[in-house]
């Protein structure tokens, strides 16, 4: 059986749900801390430690406790990094004694919802493993430890340096960006305080957006999910570059000096091209079943190879990990380059992205203008049972015609969301009257259907 439909609570980005629904409340998250530190085995006699961090929500601060006494219950040590975007906690895991970490976070989902992502010991999302045994753990009697074997609790706000001074490797110098003007989104999110700190080092001239969190306004009208703000603000400014980031830090949009949104297609196109170019890539880039069939056929004029994984940056490195190779992207901006980083790092992506337009003088238009993006039209479609989609045959019989229809000129290609109670339906073609059309249609009988 395949493991991932046995999964009751894991998504295809940790745990998700509504605030105070079955899922994401204080008794479910208490229980989740027992279940997370029972599946984790400690080196030797030591006890377990975590890394517990949190995005901007106003339910982050009742998660966190929670967790805490979960995790505290069954002897795990906590150090609480309070409010810190994801890549911060999986460098820290990787580069402390932590035995795992947790991001407290629905990404770039509204504030009334919150989430759960765990990374394991070298920083890297948890595996299927894991994930099962979690759920298993989740099902058994609860027993709080006797008091010499409680877990203790430690604040290490000051652990920040660290992954700035990490973060300054990327920058060629200290004044490298000192002609541009970059106008930055930190989506009311996680990236509020410490992106700016880190971009100023750059030398850039910068303009903020999104670094006013109220727990309410996360991803609201601004950042990745939303750059229509960043956009024109690019332009009035005569900015050179916009940067948005996604709630939690690990998802990246750009837009060009003209106002044109540069997606995580074409994000990891110009990371490619760079390490092309310098002779530092290895093997080829993995992007999802999502991505543009332009940047395959970009990538593949510059004889870089290319594959595609399931959606969802555990799969893209899942397939990264096996081939060897280090680039991959998702098209929402899920960044991968493992010569930097274990999970998807949204600063210092932008920061790579900053580097290569100084070192090569080009503008990112110009850097990106080789992916010739086919239309691509992406209809979500809310469903209550994600999974009785897959079981309609008028559905299976009209992907067959219309796939036939479109030939080598587009691909369809429709799965259930992981986050939330959708299915996505993606067709992409030469035509974008004809893709449109075919995505409208494919949505349709999916509505009558479910």
């Amino acid at each position: 059986m395949n493991e991932m439909l046995e999964k009751r609570f894991f998504g295809t980005d940790g745990i998700r749900g509504e605030v105070g629904g079955s899922v994401m409340n204080s008794q479910f998250a208490m229980s989740l801390g027992v279940a997370i530190g029972r599946s984790f085995v400690a080196k030797g006699n030591k006890p377990l430690n975590a890394i517990l961090g949190k995005d901007t929500r106003i339910s982050g601060y009742l998660f966190e406790s929670a967790l805490q006494a979960g995790l505290l219950s069954v002897g795990v040590n906590v150090s609480v990094l309070g409010t810190a975007p994801t890549p911060v906690i999986s460098y820290l895991v990787r580069n402390t004694e932590a035995d795992f970490g947790i991001v407290i976070s629905a990404s770039h989902n509204p504030y009334f919802d919150n989430g759960v992502k765990i990374f394991d010991s070298v920083g890297h999302k948890i595996s299927d493993e894991i994930q099962l045994s979690i759920e298993s753990n989740l099902q058994a009697e609860h027993s709080v430890e006797n008091s010499r074997k409680l877990g203790r609790l430690r604040r290490i706000e000051n652990e920040f340096g660290k992954y700035e001074e990490f973060c300054e490797r990327f920058i060629e110098g200290p004044k490298v960006c000192s002609n541009m003007t970059v106008v930055m989104d930190c989506a009311n999110g996680a990236t509020y305080k410490i992106a700016p700190r880190i971009l100023e080092k750059t030398g850039a001239s910068l303009v903020m957006l999104g670094v006013n969190p109220d727990g309410f306004n996360i991803n609201e009208n601004c950042g990745s999910t939303d750059t229509s703000a960043l956009q024109k603000v690019v332009v009035a400014k005569k900015a050179d570059i916009g940067i948005a980031f996604d709630g939690d830090g690990d998802r990246l949009m750009l837009v060009d000096h003209e106002g044109e949104i540069v997606d995580g297609d074409q994000i990891i196109f110009a990371l490619a091209l760079g390490k092309k170019k310098s002779g530092t890539i290895k093997g080829g880039v993995v992007g999802t079943h999502m991505s543009n069939l332009g940047l395959e056929i970009a990538l593949a004029k510059r004889g870089i190879p290319f594959e595609r994984a399931e959606v969802g940056d555990r799969y893209v490195m899942q397939a990264l990990l096996e081939s060897g190779w280090t680039l991959g992207a998702e098209t929402s901006g899920h960044i991968l380059n493992l010569d930097a980083s274990h999970t998807g790092d949204a600063i210092v992506a932008a920061l790579q992205v900053l580097e290569l337009m100084h070192s090569m003088d080009m503008t990112l238009k110009e850097i990106v203008k080789g992916v010739e993006k086919f239309p691509q039209v992406l209809i979500n479609v809310p469903v209550d049972n994600s999974r009785l989609w897959m079981q309609n045959l008028d559905l299976t019989e009209a992907v067959g015609n219309y796939q036939n229809q479109l030939g080598e000129r587009g691909r369809i290609y429709i799965r259930a969301s992981g986050t939330e109670p959708l299915v996505r339906v993606m067709v992409e073609g030469d035509d974008q009257t004809e893709t449109s059309y075919i995505a409208e249609d494919l949505s349709r009988i999916i509505k009558d259907s479910v």
